[in-house]
């Protein structure tokens, strides 16, 4: 099966900056949308950053700002750049691809970030 890959996780002191990676194992053209959710402990999951086909984005009010999504679909990658972090922007981070037929989740990758 295809699998996500993550490239970066890690422990970071609030205010530093983190990228995520996520890349396919194979190519998953043609990609539809791309996105990064978060899962904080005892809370839901929510979506962070959603990347569409053509190149626009949307992103989630809390990261506004902050965070910046960007995809690159002959790769079947989706990266998210993390600036000034919080420690209530300590989760676990899920990448999502979606083709026109199916979704794929990345494994997860947390993310600490220490006051």
């Amino acid at each position: 099966d295809v699998q996500l890959q993550r490239v970066e996780e890690g422990l970071v002191q609030a205010g530093e900056s983190l990228k995520l990676s996520c890349v396919a194992s194979r190519s998953l053209l043609p990609v539809a949308a791309m996105a990064w959710f978060r899962q904080a402990p005892g809370k839901q999951r929510e979506l962070v950053a959603r990347w569409l086909s053509g190149g626009s984005t949307i992103t989630a009010g809390p990261v506004k700002g902050r965070f910046t999504i960007s995809g690159d679909d002959a790769k079947s990658a989706v990266y998210l750049q993390m600036n000034s972090l919080k420690s209530g922007d300590t989760a676990v981070y899920y990448c999502n691809i979606n083709t026109h037929s199916r979704e794929y989740w990345g494994q997860g990758t947390q993310v600490t970030v220490s006051s």
